[in-house]
């Protein structure tokens, strides 16, 4: 079993930036790819980021060039930093962790989620 918290989600005006924290605990020999994911209201789950234990990342289109995930192995803890924050980013977003990048998202372990809203 893993467990996840998340923090760093709010309230920000287009533009601006917001870091959010994900600390892993429990079974954490199990996991290599770590992730972040958002579901906005009326849409399905889509992925926004990855990162495995040794560094290999994967974005989504929409965030390239504004968003930046990074992960510090000895804190077991993922990162999400999000720049140049747009309206289109408001959802509810939520840390993964499975046990490796070709792994199903699902057979990993979730977060509760954290709000973050992006108001123009």
């Amino acid at each position: 079993q893993v467990q996840l918290v998340e923090s760093g989600g709010g309230l920000v005006q287009a533009g601006g930036s917001l870091r959010l924290s994900c600390a892993a605990s429990g079974s954490i020999f199990s996991i290599d790819t770590m992730g972040w994911y958002r579901q906005a209201p009326g849409k399905q789950r889509e992925l926004v980021a990855s990162i495995t234990r040794s560094g290999r990342t994967n974005y989504a289109d929409s965030v390239k060039g504004r968003f930046t995930i990074s992960r510090d192995n000895a804190k077991n803890t993922v990162y999400l930093q999000m720049n140049s924050l747009e309206p289109e980013d408001t959802a509810v977003y939520y840390c993964n962790a499975r046990p490796g990048w070709y792994h199903n998202a699902d057979l990993g372990s979730w977060g509760q989620g954290t709000q973050v809203t992006v108001s123009s």
